[in-house]
């Protein structure tokens, strides 16, 4: 990813919204979107268009690296976020002030179960989006490069 690339946040509007008062700030307000619950901008690249979409995503930590849940609410379409990572798995995270590459990865069987009660303990309506449907959302760590 170069710097030069023009970003394209969330087409979600109040996504993008938490996204603009993220970078605003840096992170001040958004970081900690609800009480205890704490957001990072994710930026991939566009596996069809190759543009550099953002998202914010609410995290947990495991060692070093950052967890996040592909839930897209239950539906039943991996987001887009997920699918871009699968072709491109290098990604700029921001996390606060603080902004870096990383390699995204899908969970493996064994980490997803010790990370879905940590991600359920942050977000619980995470179960509920996984009773919704029949695709198994998958848990993706973020590994600092």
């Amino acid at each position: 990813m170069t710097t030069g690339d023009q970003v394209r946040d969330s087409p979600t509007d109040w996504v993008a919204e938490h996204i603009q008062r993220y970078i605003d700030t840096d992170g001040a307000d958004g970081h900690e979107w609800r009480p205890g619950v704490f957001t990072l901008l994710l930026t991939t690249r566009g596996r069809r268009t190759g543009a550099l979409r953002r998202t914010a995503l609410i995290y947990g930590r495991s060692g070093d690296a950052y967890a996040v849940v592909a839930s897209q609410g239950g539906d039943p379409r991996h987001p887009a976020w997920y699918l871009n990572l699968l072709a491109e798995p290098q990604v700029q995270v921001q996390v606060g002030a603080e902004r870096f590459t990383a390699r995204a990865r899908t969970a493996e069987a064994e980490e997803k179960a010790e990370l879905w009660p940590l991600m359920t303990g942050i977000w619980p309506a995470y179960d509920d989006y996984q009773a919704k449907t029949d695709r198994d959302i998958p848990v993706v760590l973020l590994e600092r490069i």
